[in-house]
């Protein structure tokens, strides 16, 4: 048998005859069940475990009447695939319903736990169960992301012959932590997070098991689901906490806990937050579009989302300096100094000080005018580096500290430009026999504005002296 695990919403389960959970103890098994057989000192999220697929919430676009899933069943061909979605929506519950389903043997391994040995193990399992009773099996597959290349591979032409069907499950984003390969076999599907609906229908179902109301106010009941963020496992389990307190007494009368006494029960966990994976570059590109965006609320609020996550300040400090370079460019000339003196100053000051340094610059440069004329400029001028190859510079601003180069025509006629009339000389600086090339457009917008219109005079001048 292939090393069983605990799912999503508690310890090991799945329609009879298929798979035994190892180790269950007679005392338990005597113990009272309800209506879903599960002994009531069970947590309360595996006896709320769904039973059916459209039991399972806030994945109506895999399982409502038009959903992926559901239209995979009612064709009767069930691909392999790769679940995708964080902790808590429901991936290991998906997979052993869709067994079910689908009349599959379940089989679950962990690629915490597992090996290649134990891998080949269960493929010769799955082998043996076809050849002898003409049943497939489904095997699932948690943390899936977690096995190297190799084990990855492995799978392949157990896939690809049909002995088993493939249900992988993973919280990180498949394109950077599965192989190509794999996936070219597997169907990948996304599950959402759980939002405040499917959330409060999952207290309500609780309440209906326990068979009273959480002692809760309505605010309360909103920000226990907020501190749940998207994971239904973890608000079933903060909720067997809530139902474990006593009651609170006002007078005579027993009250409900309002936000403030919620949070004294329960401990908030820490932001959803890697910051070496996909959630790390979600998050950076969420701040750098709002800041675009001149949003100087949004770009607070991922910034701050960062911060909680445990993210560097330096970190966050280098891409500022870096937008300020990129998309604010010379509409706000002040905004690259003022990005170096914020990263100098959280330098200088540490944290949390330090981070208002850069909460002040997230603010000026959402509301700056905005220009990335120099950005395509400087992009422009190296490919017309690289087009251009070797041409040199024309004779006259070639430098001459020879009396050979001078012989030779260097740095002939050339016109100091502070000699000249305005400052300004007119003269050609681009190599010989090239034509001028303008590769700085500025745009409308702040500063650039008045740098266009001095453009515009010099282009004018330029023009007027080679006539």
């Amino acid at each position: 048998m292939s090393h069983i695990v605990p799912d999503l919403f508690g310890s090991p389960s799945a329609p009879k005859g298929d798979i035994k959970t190892p180790g269950r103890s007679t005392t338990a098994e005597k113990m009272p069940h309800n209506r879903h057989n599960v002994p009531r000192t069970q947590p309360l999220a595996d006896r709320l475990r769904p039973q059916k697929l459209e039991d399972v919430s806030g994945q109506e676009h895999l399982l409502g009447p038009d959903g992926t899933l559901s239209r995979m069943l009612e064709s009767g061909s069930l691909p392999s695939l790769i679940l995708w979605g964080g902790p808590g929506c429901g991936k290991t519950t998906i997979a052993r319903l869709l067994a079910s389903k689908a009349d599959l043997f379940f089989a679950q391994i962990s690629a915490v736990f597992s090996n290649v040995s134990e891998l080949r193990k269960a493929f010769d399992e799955a082998d043996r169960r076809l050849e002898a009773t003409g049943r497939g099996t489904l095997l699932f597959v948690d943390e899936i992301h977690r096995f190297n290349r190799a084990q990855q591979d492995s799978f392949l032409p157990f896939v690809e012959r049909g002995t088993i069907v493939l249900v992988g499950a993973t919280t990180e984003n498949p394109s950077f932590s599965l192989n190509a390969a794999l996936l070219s076999r597997c169907q990948v599907l996304v599950l959402n997070r759980l939002d405040h609906v499917s959330l409060e229908e999952l207290l309500k179902r609780a309440e209906r098991e326990v068979g009273r109301p959480l002692p809760l106010t309505p605010e309360a009941r909103v920000s226990l689901c907020a501190m749940a963020d998207g994971d239904g496992r973890y608000l079933l389990n903060m909720t067997e906490q809530v139902l474990a307190q006593r009651p609170r007494k006002q007078g005579s009368d027993l009250t409900d806990f309002g936000p403030a006494e919620l949070a004294t029960i329960l401990s908030r966990r820490p932001v959803l937050y890697d910051r070496d994976r996909e959630e790390h570059y979600n998050l950076i590109s969420a701040l750098h579009k709002s800041l675009r965006g001149s949003d100087p609320d949004a770009a607070l609020y991922w910034f701050a989302r960062m911060l909680e996550g445990g993210e560097d300040p330096r970190y966050i400090a280098r891409r500022l300096v870096r937008f300020a370079a990129e998309d604010v460019g010379e509409a706000d000339p002040t905004s690259l100094p003022l990005a170096q003196a914020a990263s100098q100053a959280y330098e200088r000051l540490g944290s949390p000080e330090g981070e208002l340094a850069l909460a002040q610059l997230v603010v000026h440069l959402a509301v700056a005018s905005k220009s990335n004329a120099v950005y395509v400029a400087y992009k422009a001028a190296r490919q017309l580096a690289r087009q251009t190859g070797s041409l040199i510079p024309p004779a006259h601003i070639r430098n001459a500290p020879t009396k050979l180069m001078k012989d030779l025509g260097y740095g002939k006629n050339y016109a100091y430009d502070h000699d000249e009339e305005d400052a300004f000389s007119g003269q050609n600086y681009f190599p010989d026999g090239m034509e001028r090339v303008t590769l700085y457009r500025p745009t409308n917008r702040g500063f650039e504005e008045r740098i266009q219109k001095r453009l515009d005079i010099l282009a004018q001048k330029r023009a007027s002296r080679h006539t």
